[in-house]
């Protein structure tokens, strides 16, 4: 029997994706085995983001080599489609594939061997055609991720993601529908909606839009808690709350990326909203929503980037108090605008700013917790910690630690919030 091995970088949507991918292979008859084992095939999944991302890419790619030198190895994904020739030169790859077209990946490998050299990528600047990869079954048992869309148009200007994955495309609706019963029915507690730019959700098709796709997946039987994935500001305006606010499975968790709280850096950045407006969504959020929980991405060091821009983001994160923050640092990629700035800021400058905003929101996290503490909260746990303990989420995504004893994995707790550490809940099961 022949044996695949996957490996997956970047964001949840690349997480669905080789999710589907493997079911092919599976569905095929190959035995899917650890990344760190030996394997025929490695298929591995890029991410391109940031030029780090692109470095542990190579990473992976060798150290696949490494583990079985006559393997075959395929590499698609977000990296390939951008620099495919170069991902092609590394020793060991013999397939790449970028975006679209991965369902073609287990007809093409099957013709190659460890000698072989195919360059499979084709450009998506023009492809308004969703692709159709599902899945049936995912490795947790507690939350699945569904992709709903593909694709971006907003062409911020620091961003590679619409050069790598083109315009927008949704999914047909009741494919959306179709993939949640399916999940349900295979005891699936927890549905995540996910896409590149999922807040363009609808905008190709007819008589849908991300609300109304939320509103109907709310009322499928089985689904217990409906989760949105990163969505851009503006989405998130009073009619959009007003009409999702009745929708009794939805989390109240939203993480609205912000990347800057300075208007001045936001304009050159092309980012479509200012931070009036985006506090006032966020104001409205928590009016709509009990115990919200609003999280975000921040970059620190944006091209031009100034001392007192940056003291206006800091600022902003300071007043309007994340309950938890994803903190990098801007990278240039090669073919967007930002990249072609004379004013790059030193990457000393990028790095102690960083530090600055990850203390600010640790802090904002701390308060946030703690203002939860010696309330009760309906936990899903999904896995066991190495001290033992089990670890779960609640609805507005707090991470909780408690012990039990019994096996409580795959099941909703009530439990007793009792204390905060380092971004963990501990509290006690009650029920």
């Amino acid at each position: 029997m022949k044996t695949a091995a996957f490996y997956t970088l970047g964001c949840k949507v690349n997480q669905y994706e080789t999710e589907a991918v493997t079911e092919l292979f599976c569905d095929d008859g190959f035995c899917v085995v650890p990344f760190n084992e030996k394997a025929d095939f490695y298929i591995i999944n890029t991410c391109s983001v940031t030029s780090m991302s692109d470095r542990k890419s190579r990473q992976i790619i060798r150290r696949a080599k490494k583990t079985n030198p006559d393997s075959v190895i395929a590499v698609m994904g977000c990296y390939s489609q951008t620099a495919p020739d170069e991902v092609l030169n590394i020793d060991g790859v013999n397939l790449v594939l970028g975006t679209k077209d991965k369902g073609s990946i287990l007809n093409l490998i099957k013709t190659l061997d460890k000698s072989s050299k195919l360059n499979a990528v084709t450009s998506v600047k023009d492809n308004h055609e969703y692709e159709d990869l599902t899945v049936k079954r995912t490795q947790d048992r507690t939350r699945a991720y569904i992709k709903v869309q593909d694709g971006c148009s907003q062409f911020c200007s620091y961003c590679i993601i619409p050069y790598a994955r083109g315009p927008v495309r949704s999914r047909p609706e009741k494919d959306v529908i179709e993939e949640v019963i399916t999940l349900a029915k295979a005891g699936y507690k927890e549905v995540v909606l996910t896409g590149i730019h999922i807040a363009s959700y609808g905008k190709d098709l007819e008589n849908t839009s991300l609300a109304k796709l939320l509103c109907k997946v709310d009322k499928i039987d089985g689904i217990k808690r409906v989760r949105l994935s990163s969505i851009e500001p503006m989405t998130l305006n009073g009619e959009f709350v007003e009409a999702i606010k009745g929708c009794k499975k939805l989390c109240p968790h939203f993480h609205i990326s912000l990347q800057s709280g300075c208007d001045t850096t936001l304009k050159r950045m092309n980012r479509h909203y200012t931070t009036a407006q985006f506090e006032e969504i966020v104001s409205g959020l928590r009016n709509a929503f009990s115990d919200c929980a609003i999280t975000t991405d921040i970059m620190t060091g944006f091209a031009g980037e100034t001392d007192e821009e940056f003291s206006q983001t800091l600022e902003f994160v300071n007043r309007i108090g994340f309950a938890e923050a994803h903190v990098f640092q801007y990278s240039q990629r090669r073919g967007t605008p930002a990249a072609r700035r004379p004013d790059q800021v030193a990457p000393e400058t990028k790095e102690a700013r960083s530090k600055i905003i990850i203390d600010a929101t640790n802090r904002s996290r701390d308060k946030f917790l703690k203002s939860h503490i010696g309330k009760k909260a309906e936990v899903l746990f999904e896995t066991r910690t190495n001290d033992g303990l089990y670890e779960g989420k609640t609805a507005n995504y707090i991470t909780v630690h408690a012990q039990s004893d019994t096996d409580i994995r795959g099941k909703f707790c009530t439990v007793l919030l009792e204390n905060a550490k380092n971004g963990i809940m501990f509290g006690k099961t009650v029920d």
